[in-house]
């Protein structure tokens, strides 16, 4: 079904020239071998919705106006004439750059923006969104900005994820939760963190994904104080902050630090306070529980970072929270690392313990030293010596050992020197949550369990819209329909698979395959399921944007597939964009097992998902809100991101600029932009302190990934 006639591409606004880019933006995927240069488009800074159509105008010469007349002029006749080349089009430059993508043709969603001066309890807020349908509601004038409440008009109250650890339910079924502290001496206790129970009046809603459908709270947003305040941010260095943040719009935030205090952070060695904390609370991880309790399960938060890296102050804000929340806090169950990746391979880190040490302390700051583990590509080549022969297409042009082509390698071997731990998050350094971390993976982890295995390869592999859809049962049943009635019959098995999938995918042409578990294997058919089989089950892999089949996309490294028989056609397999991903013990294993055994790998964001298929392990995509800077019509949605016309229009493939507005892609450029101005930083000419000081206040969210954030330096004034 599609949201807009084919006429669309007729449009003759879309020779008109954009003046919307996003910054430059270093990308781990290139540009994907797009046609469309990407790194143009930069957040658009506008300041009315009347001004964003027709802001091109006043700064036009008489000639270019003339000349976009007659434009338009030879528009109109190519319509009539029923059109000519539409993809050279497409594709050809208007005045002064490329013309504008359909998606930059809808109004600008500003709510984002809105203070804490405009909040409102939860029952009384209504979101800005229109999907098109009609005009988003106006910017404040300045007039209606004066008659806001100089300060905050709700307190901020503590912000709590955590199962009431003293609690007879609790107790009955773990062992007895122990409290845990920064320091030795116990006199500091882990910080809290605080947010506001309502939202600013306007304030957007995502476009995909869901609050209520994964359990994370909705009704309540978080601003850069109550959010970072207890981890030095608005405080100096003398009283044990770092130093930023002091000269921003604060209005209210006495009030959380006369919650919180100023903690002091001086000193301060988180690897030695994790290992108190996990020792305190050894017990319930314990192997043998018992009477009667269950085991607390123990996951991993591994940071993927390299020698060379900045570590910003706003980077130790976000390494200290997610220390915080997800160890400290929960008494031990995440431990949170460091994995270092040394990139000069010449220097001996194995060899000499001396350098090892000396070459963590170089890279990395001392709080953090005792969670760091350093490796290199030269340990991966003796980890995993070649041969691996047999590659379809090394689009990246680099070696089989490298971090580009196979980050999964150092992963694979820290999981094997840690069996402790029964998950691991692989999480990347430019990734933000303005949440809290605790309730982010709880909440996704808990709903993964829930999922039933009929049909979820094929919801995953699906972008869920709420507005377009419905809830996620009306969706879940949709999928089953159009699985059977249309997917089925379109399905090309030896390229992707079977549809549905079901059980371990191996029934293809292959050398050799390692054999999958034996609890992999469906307990009954596929039509006789009741929706019951998976459901109460562990996720093994856990990612953030749809699980796709790269052989329907012209994605760069569908082909960068190693150790299967070029002889043969290329194995089914699927991918997920952005490596971030919870992965089981169990996954991991089998992955490592098929690297050293079967000389098997993949491109990264394609390997953890194509074992998991091949397998028959369990693979979820969390449908988490993802935001976008303009308001969409639900049904262009739909038919731009689930059905491409084209293998090239994929969001996978060259129509990933689609997702340029997004808060979460590999690419995307509104996600740093939303969050600098979360930090109150100056953007594109808007935003910064005297902005929200004149204006509504300091921004609030609601808890959002964002990816990639490649900055946070941004002026303040």
């Amino acid at each position: 079904m599609r949201g807009v006639p084919r006429l669309r591409d007729l449009n003759p606004l879309r020779l008109l020239n954009s003046n919307i880019s996003y910054q430059r933006l270093p990308n781990f995927g290139g540009d994907n071998g797009s046609p469309f240069n990407f790194q143009e488009y930069r957040w658009p800074a506008t300041t009315s919705r009347i001004g964003e159509r027709w802001r091109w105008v006043g700064r036009m010469s008489v000639t270019r106006l003339v000349g976009i007349c007659v434009a338009v002029l030879v528009a109109f006749a190519l319509l009539g004439g029923g059109g000519y080349h539409r993809a050279k089009r497409h594709r050809s430059k208007g005045p002064g750059g490329p013309p504008p993508f359909y998606w930059q043709h809808y109004y600008r969603l500003d709510g984002y923006y809105n203070g804490l001066r405009t909040l409102v309890p939860y029952s009384k807020y209504e979101p800005e969104n229109r999907w098109n349908q009609s005009v988003p509601p106006e910017k404040l004038t300045p007039k209606e900005i004066k008659k806001l409440p100089r300060e905050p008009p709700l307190d901020p109250v503590l912000f709590s994820p955590y199962p009431d650890w003293s609690s007879a339910e609790y107790t009955r079924e773990h062992e007895p939760f122990q409290q845990c502290y920064l320091d030795a001496e116990e006199a500091v206790p882990a910080p809290e963190v605080y947010a506001y129970p309502g939202m600013p009046q306007n304030m957007s809603e995502p476009l995909y994904g869901s609050y209520s459908e994964l359990g994370l709270q909705e009704e309540m947003c978080f601003e850069r104080f109550g959010r970072l305040g207890p981890y030095g941010y608005g405080y100096n260095e003398s009283q044990g902050g770092l130093g930023i943040g002091n000269r921003s719009e604060r209005a209210g935030s006495d009030k959380v630090f006369k919650q919180s205090g100023y903690v002091n952070y001086t000193n301060m060695d988180w690897g030695a306070a994790q290992k108190r904390c996990y020792e305190k609370n050894s017990a319930r991880f314990d192997e043998h529980q018992t009477n009667g309790k269950q085991r607390v399960k123990r996951e991993a938060y591994v940071l993927r970072t390299w020698t060379g890296y900045t570590y910003t102050p706003h980077q130790i804000l976000t390494i200290r929270a997610m220390i915080n929340e997800l160890s400290l806090k929960s008494g031990g169950e995440y431990d949170v690392h460091l994995l270092l990746h040394v990139k000069n391979n010449s220097i001996p880190i194995w060899a000499s313990p001396e350098i090892y040490t000396q070459t963590i302390h170089d890279n990395v700051p001392q709080e953090f030293w005792n969670i760091t583990t350093a490796w290199s590509e030269q340990q991966m080549v003796t980890y995993y010596p070649e041969p691996f022969p047999d590659n379809f297409a090394n689009m990246a042009g680099s070696s089989v050992h490298g971090v580009y082509r196979s980050a999964h390698f150092a992963l694979q071997w820290f999981s094997q020197q840690h069996p402790e731990y029964d998950f691991m998050w692989n999480w990347e350094m430019d990734i933000r949550y303005s949440g809290h971390y605790y309730e982010f993976n709880s909440k996704v982890s808990e709903w993964a369990k829930k999922q039933p295995r009929k049909g979820l390869w094929e919801r995953s592999r699906r972008f869920w819209i709420p507005k377009y859809h419905g809830g996620y049962q009306n969706f879940t049943e949709f999928v089953e329909r159009e699985t059977v009635e249309k997917d089925v019959a379109e399905n090309d098995v030896q390229r992707s698979g079977p549809v549905p999938i079901w059980g371990p995918v191996q029934d293809f042409a292959h050398r050799s395959m390692l054999a999958p578990p034996n609890e992999t294997f469906p307990p009954t058919t596929y039509e006789a399921d009741d929706y019951s089989w998976g459901v109460g089950e562990d996720a093994d892999l856990i990612v953030f944007n749809p699980l796709f089949d790269p052989a329907l996309t012209n994605w760069v490294f569908s082909w960068d597939v190693t150790g299967y028989n070029r002889s043969l056609p290329v194995p089914p397999r699927r991918a997920a964009i952005i490596t971030v991903a919870r992965l089981s013990k169990r996954l991991l294993n089998t992955m490592h097992e098929e690297t050293w055994r079967m000389r098997h790998t993949m491109f990264p964001e394609m390997w953890p998902p194509s074992v998991c298929m091949h397998h028959g392990l369990k693979a979820v995509y969390a449908p988490h809100p993802v935001y976008f800077d303009r308001d969409w019509d639900a049904g262009y949605m739909n038919s731009a991101f689930n059905y491409p016309r084209q293998v090239w229009e994929s969001p996978f493939g060259w129509g990933e600029h689609n997702l340029l507005g997004s808060s979460f892609y590999y690419n995307s450029g509104f996600s740093g932009a939303l969050w600098r101005r979360w930090m109150g930083q100056w953007e594109n000419g808007e935003g910064g302190r005297r902005q929200e000081e004149e204006g509504t206040g300091r921004m609030c969210l609601r808890g959002t990934l964002h990816h990639p954030v490649k900055h946070e330096m941004g002026p303040v004034d």
